[in-house]
């Protein structure tokens, strides 16, 4: 039952990853690993999460961001940051604090 649960799991995230859209690219990778950071595969892993980050951050937020400048798990906090922050916090101050990319 479980494996039966698992292959329809599957067939639907493969059907999905072939419509071109930024999160279907996304979902392609899901459950991959990867060597490391220079792994070909996950720097373009990396690229497409950052797009799709930048993307849904720019749509949910109105905050547009450059996706060069930040990882993909840096855009992630930002999010977080940015689902939690109170209004009046400024917002220039928080993305200070992480690296910039050259």
């Amino acid at each position: 039952m479980i494996v039966l649960a698992m292959g329809f799991g599957l067939a639907f995230s493969v059907a999905n990853a072939k419509d071109g859209s930024l999160q279907a690219r996304l979902l392609a990778d899901a459950g991959k690993t990867f060597a490391g950071p220079q792994d070909p595969g996950f720097i373009s892993y990396d690229k497409v999460l950052r797009d799709y980050l930048v993307t849904r951050i720019k749509k949910q937020f109105g905050v547009a961001l450059d996706p060069k400048a930040y990882s993909g798990f840096e855009l992630l906090e930002i999010e977080a940051f940015l689902k939690c922050k109170k209004t009046g916090e400024p917002l220039d101050l928080f993305l200070g604090k992480f690296k910039k990319r050259p």
